[in-house]
């Protein structure tokens, strides 16, 4: 970014101003002021090779802060002292982007990129195509946007169309500059797209400062870089000290028709790096054919962990631009890239206890405590090994060394134990006959590899039916959350579902953390709650087997909630998606005296116990076509895939029957699938298809 003979210029000008031997300080002299400290950012922040020591930078940085007070007409948007914000963000807006930042196709193997490149040389006639191979980072997602080369905005991904406006949030980190030279390449107006992280040394030494003001550290490098993004006070997101890099050039402005580096996807990496920003110009590598793109990807993965941040896998691009507008790309992800995965990570540590936890259902989950061992960015020192069948079929042993991995770096799991090592002070796991908090006997159906406690006043299932409750998919309370849930019961001041709307807001009002806009935001969204539709409210109730689309079932099926108290068994099982499991689930709780009284109680409170039927979408693209989603999808959540489906009129169902006409399936699906594979009439799409398919 700087030629040698700036380099000096600027060693100069440093030692000058550190030895106090600039007396005039005119306007022309605070421009070389603010270069010199835009200079060391970038050795510092960028190269990371700093040329002056940390309490030099600082006596420039607190010269240039005198100097704007006492001339605040010479203070500038892109001045070094405009990073930190003064005020807190009380709300971030939502900002469409230039162009829409859509995911990658993944893959997981040498096959995988065998077939991406097949068909990337198919859709552009060429026999061999070159590729640009760099890392996938582990972080936050961002934009930004630099207008007459100025930061003008910075947003999240948001839903890939828009995201939020994070700018002053973005400007705390300093090797993000705040003006780049863009318009000596005659570019006006250019978007970029980069990842947020948080090294590993910045992770640990947050995490320890945390632990140090007795606070919970985070869990990973990924969550704290994404979470600190949405930060209220720009002051603390300074205090986490972000990196940045910044790897994709999604439009540009141009005077001119001379490309110049933009004419390759390797040419913008390198003009990012020569406009200051921290590229993964080193790390990044042009290869021809696929055979090259696979070794180094295997190779690289060799040397993760001897990087300084996280890497999840590899990102392989067509490396000429006018071949990537030529492949174009889908409605969820581009033709001419797709990021090659590693593998899961993995692990050993040694299983010291099991702690049997209940669910809002009763249900009795094993849950492993390990030796906190480091596994992918994450701390892993707890486990589920689900039921008691699944520890037998593990043979495992409280003493045992266990392997663990996290599948898809994501979900920590047992893989095995490792019976070579045991010593024979290993002990057996005995499941409990009782519950381990209301002590009650428990109780497992035949059918079933899960024991239960039936103590519907159990304390544990209590408060996991209220967290239930008051969740997102659930009656959406905002600024309610498991914390407070737990907080106010264990103070006494609820007790029931019903305690949600009777809570006593004044003393909530003097509890540390608290505060009157706190409590006026808590009970405003709890009024709101009142007017969530049916369905949301049986979803809500946590019947046993009953989700949110059969929520929806129904609530269509009956005028007012308790109308189910004079349904057969007979009459459930008419209804769509309804078994005979899930019929006697039904049955069992509207035949419960507590649980009527209950539904009583909130109709008085005010909350919507009657059906105001939601009109079916008439003339959809998708009417009368009925949908089911199956496995793990990695390309959208699946409330958002089926809320488009009735948009456009589709029927959304809980199960695989003759009435079924789409089968959506992702990832590692199971039994649906193979149940639909014998019904000729239902069409078995991928995640891509259905994308299409709904336009």
């Amino acid at each position: 970014m700087y030629t040698s003979e700036q380099v000096n210029q600027l060693q100069d000008l440093t030692k000058k101003l550190l030895n106090n031997a600039v007396a005039d300080f005119s306007e022309q002299m605070i421009a070389g002021l603010k270069e010199v400290l835009r200079f060391h950012e970038y050795r510092y922040y960028v190269l990371s090779e700093p040329v002056i020591a940390d309490f030099e930078y600082d006596q420039l940085y607190l010269l240039l802060v005198k100097i704007e007070k006492a001339h605040p007409e010479w203070v500038t948007l892109d001045s070094p002292t405009q990073r930190v914000g003064n005020s807190l963000n009380q709300s971030f807006t939502t900002v469409a982007h230039l162009v829409p930042m859509l995911s990658l196709d993944n893959s997981y193997n040498a096959a995988d990129l065998t077939d991406f490149d097949r068909k990337a040389k198919e859709l552009s006639g060429m026999e061999t195509l070159e590729y640009c191979v760099e890392p996938k980072f582990d972080g936050a997602s961002i934009s930004l946007i630099y207008e007459n080369d100025l930061l003008v905005r910075a947003t999240t991904r948001g839903d890939g169309v828009a995201g939020e406006d994070i700018t002053q949030n973005v400007k705390q980190i300093r090797s993000i500059p705040l003006s780049a030279p863009f318009s000596a390449k005659g570019i006006q107006q250019i978007e970029i797209r980069g990842e947020i992280i948080l090294s590993k040394k910045s992770f640990d030494n947050y995490n320890n400062k945390l632990i140090q003001q007795g606070l919970p550290p985070l869990a990973n490098p990924r969550n704290a870089a994404s979470g600190s993004l949405r930060m209220k006070d720009p002051k603390e997101v300074a205090a986490r000290n972000l990196d940045a890099f910044l790897y994709h050039v999604s439009y540009y402005n141009l005077i001119g028709n001379n490309l110049g580096e933009l004419g390759t996807h390797a040419g913008s990496l390198d003009l990012l790096w020569e406009m200051g920003f921290r590229s993964p110009k080193e790390e990044k590598v042009v290869v021809k054919g696929i055979e090259g793109v696979i070794s180094y990807c295997i190779n690289f993965e060799e040397k993760r962990d001897e990087l300084p941040y996280e890497i999840d896998g590899m990102v392989v691009k067509v490396n000429a631009l006018s071949l990537q507008e030529k492949l174009g790309m889908t409605s969820h992800h581009p033709r001419w890239a797709i990021a090659y995965k590693f593998k899961a990570r993995q692990a050993t540590t040694t299983l010291n206890s099991i702690e049997f936890q209940v669910g809002r259902t009763g249900a009795v989950t094993p849950v492993a405590k390990l030796t906190p061992v480091y596994l992918g960015g994450v701390t892993v020192s707890s486990i589920s090994v689900h039921n008691e069948e699944y520890i037998r079929q593990k043979d495992l042993k409280i003493g045992d060394t266990v392997l663990i991995e996290r599948a898809g770096d994501v979900i920590p799991q047992i893989v095995q134990a490792m019976p070579a090592l045991r010593t024979g002070i290993e002990k057996n796991i005995e499941f409990p006959i009782t519950c381990p908090v209301c002590g009650s006997t428990l109780f497992k159906e035949e059918e079933e590899a899960v024991w239960r406690c039936i103590n519907i006043e159990c304390e544990a299932q209590v408060v996991e039916r209220i967290i239930h409750f008051v969740s997102k998919d659930a009656m959406d309370i905002k600024s309610f959350g498991e914390a407070n849930v737990r907080k106010f019961y264990e103070m006494g001041w609820l007790k029931d579902i019903p305690g949600i709307y009777h809570l006593p807001f004044p003393q909530i009002a003097v509890l540390e953390g608290f505060g009157k806009k706190s409590v006026d935001n808590l009970t405003a969204a709890i009024e709101a709650s009142k007017q969530q539709p049916l369905y949301r409210l049986i979803y809500a109730l946590g019947i046993r087997f009953v989700g949110e689309t059969t929520a929806k079932t129904l609530a269509n099926a009956v005028h007012h909630l308790l109308d189910f108290t004079q349904k057969t068994a007979e009459d459930l099982l008419q209804l769509e998606d309804v078994g005979v499991k899930v019929a006697k689930s039904i049955q069992g709780f509207f035949r419960n005296p507590q649980n009527i009284e209950m539904l009583k109680q909130l109709e008085q409170i005010g909350l919507q116990l009657v059906n105001t039927k939601k009109e079916t979408v008439e003339g959809g693209s998708l009417s009368g076509q009925s949908f089911l989603f199956t496995g793990t999808l990695t390309k959208f959540k699946r409330s958002e895939a089926e809320a488009k489906v009735e948009a456009q009129g589709g029927i959304i169902l809980g199960g695989v029957s003759s009435k079924l006409n789409y089968l959506v399936v992702g990832e590692d699906a199971g039994s649906k699938l193979e149940k639909a594979k014998k019904i000729n009439t239902i069409k078995i799409i991928s995640e891509d298809a259905f994308l299409d398919l709904i336009g």
